[in-house]
């Protein structure tokens, strides 16, 4: 067995093993500033929304800074936690998607979201579901939270790990509009045979023939340097081949974090992510 398919096999049985850990008959965990949601999409899949509410007047841009987050039931409540620690971060919102269940990461339910339609269709679990979540994401979340709170319009982030992080480069790649910054955390590019590069393609010729704004939009991508070769490879040669969209506007970063591997570094990365997405407006 090679070292991408031990990696793929891996990071599925990851995923079943953390899906399996729910804590029965659990009592939720009600944080202070916080708040949760239940919403539905248009086809009725339920979503539990954690919304880490601002605190403080309101910025002088006119609106709060808001980052979406990816996994949220895992990853929620360490960076509320790390957002509250700041003073000078506590003016912002952090709108984190989760489910309505027990496990930290719901396999089942990120498999759908997170990836891309698959011929012949995979049921086990059930794929494809990448354009759906988004439109989730822009026609029902976030009017919402747009509803609920005053937002800064040239300060909304997406923050994904893993499937995630390779969500949130879809997203860039086929919505820029939506967010201004995405961060992805060890993205699987490998994944579908690395489906990602036939929408990298457009989304470089579109910015290469002047159809795209990529003003002030920003890509930053993070892996552990205990994560397997061809992953770290492939993140670094996409970073370098993205620095020639920067004519056009668009920032791209790649970090590689000491010591981490790929399920410790979205916890180890926390402050250093609110830094960068919070201490300095883009205009």
């Amino acid at each position: 067995m090679n070292a991408l398919s031990w990696l793929r096999q891996a990071t599925l049985a990851l995923g079943l093993l953390l899906g399996g850990f729910a804590a029965a008959h659990a009592d939720q965990v009600n944080l202070d500033g916080s708040e949760q949601w239940l919403m539905k999409s248009a086809e009725g899949r339920d979503y539990r929304i954690m919304v880490s509410l601002p605190e403080g007047d309101v910025p002088w841009t006119g609106g709060y800074p808001v980052i979406y987050l990816l996994d949220g039931n895992a990853y929620f409540p360490a960076f509320h936690a790390a957002k509250r620690a700041q003073d000078r971060w506590r003016s912002s919102i952090v709108v984190a998607i989760g489910y309505p269940s027990d496990t930290p990461l719901d396999f089942n339910r990120r498999a759908f979201d997170l990836s891309p339609p698959q011929e012949p269709a995979r049921n086990n679990p059930p794929q494809g579901g990448q354009d759906l979540f988004l439109d989730f994401i822009e026609q029902r979340l976030m009017p919402k939270v747009n509803e609920r709170f005053k937002v800064d319009q040239d300060q909304v982030s997406l923050v994904g790990h893993s499937f995630g992080g390779m969500f949130g480069i879809y997203a860039l790649f086929t919505r820029p509009q939506l967010f201004q910054h995405v961060v992805a955390i060890s993205p699987s590019l490998w994944w579908r045979d690395r489906y990602l590069l036939a929408h990298e393609k457009a989304f470089t010729e579109q910015a290469h023939a002047g159809k795209l704004d990529l003003t002030h939009r920003s890509l930053s991508m993070w892996v552990g340097d205990r994560e397997m070769p061809q992953e770290i490879q492939d993140v670094r040669s996409l970073q370098l081949r993205l620095e020639q969209l920067s004519q056009y506007g668009l920032r791209s970063d790649f970090q590689l974090e000491r010591g981490e591997d790929h399920m410790s570094i979205p916890f180890r990365v926390i402050t250093r992510v609110l830094e960068e997405l919070l201490s300095t407006r883009r205009f």
